[in-house]
């Protein structure tokens, strides 16, 4: 199909990329998706992987397993604080460096102290809770969790383009769920975005980073303040847009840098150029 050409026409710009492997890919509210590059083979999500684990703790909430409030982390700190990056949690020890809800600091310890917290409240290992709440739900066959649920997931980008998919039509959590977890948590924070540096406000949703209009950044010029998702350091990410009800993924093996910070936004903006010529095709 035509309109379908055209978006792979979008994708393929990703074959100039430097890196061995690429598999990049969109999918539309519906679940119809385009993929292009090694979109079977395995690779590492790293940071990404806080999706999955964001995702499993909006099941744990609607289970009322877990509740935002809960007191975890440092004195005075919550569930929400932590899934916010707004904990005061440095990047990759317990040591605090701001009040919580004083300033944004990315902390990957911060979500595995989630993780374990869920895993406790549910009285089984997080991976078996991911693997029950999120992966199994959504035919996410090929990922695995083989490490930190701040970083450690593995999977092909058929089953990222499924999370995207989840993301932009949820089934195993409320849109209301979704929605409150994709807006502004603890609004006005400044921090700093890895890799893109201080942004003001560093706007964060549970789990999810979000656009609104942050400069420089990962996503497309044309991506709508609305837009979340994640990126990882191994070099991938899923962005979600909801005013262009796309989402769209990206997996390689090579790590985060200069060169990604350069080809995203690119990619980003030409996946939606596509889509406004009419893709998917009405049927």
């Amino acid at each position: 199909m035509q309109a379908d050409s055209l978006m792979d026409d979008a994708l393929a710009g990703s074959d100039d990329w430097p890196a061995q492997a690429v598999a990049v890919g969109v999918v539309d509210s519906t679940a119809h998706h385009i993929a292009h590059g090694t979109i079977g083979e395995v690779l590492e999500w790293a940071s990404v992987t806080k999706l999955l684990t964001a995702l499993a703790t909006l099941v744990a909430l609607e289970e009322q397993i877990v509740d935002l409030d809960d007191e975890l982390g440092p004195p005075n700190a919550t569930l929400r604080h932590l899934l916010a990056h707004a904990s005061g949690l440095s990047t990759d020890s317990h040591e605090a460096l701001a009040p919580p809800g004083t300033r944004r600091i990315y902390s990957n310890t911060g979500f595995e102290l989630v993780a374990d917290h869920v895993s406790r409240q549910a009285e089984m290992t997080f991976v078996e809770y991911l693997n029950q709440a999120v992966l199994d739900p959504l035919g996410m066959t090929s990922t695995s969790l083989d490490g930190s649920p701040a970083w450690g997931a593995r999977g092909p980008l058929v089953d990222l383009l499924r999370l995207g998919a989840e993301l932009l039509t949820p089934t195993i959590v409320s849109p209301t769920t979704l929605g409150r977890a994709t807006t502004v948590a603890l609004p006005g924070l400044a921090g700093v975005l890895p890799g893109f540096g201080e942004q003001v406000p560093n706007d964060w949703g549970l789990g999810f980073e979000l656009r609104d209009g942050k400069s420089p950044h990962w996503t497309g010029r044309t991506n709508s303040p609305q837009t979340f998702g994640h990126f990882g350091r191994a070099g991938g990410f899923l962005w979600v847009d909801p005013v262009a009800q796309l989402a769209c993924a990206c997996l390689t093996n090579r790590s985060f840098g200069p060169w990604a910070a350069r080809a995203w936004p690119v990619l980003g903006d030409a996946v939606l150029r596509a889509r406004r010529l009419d893709w998917p095709p009405i049927a």
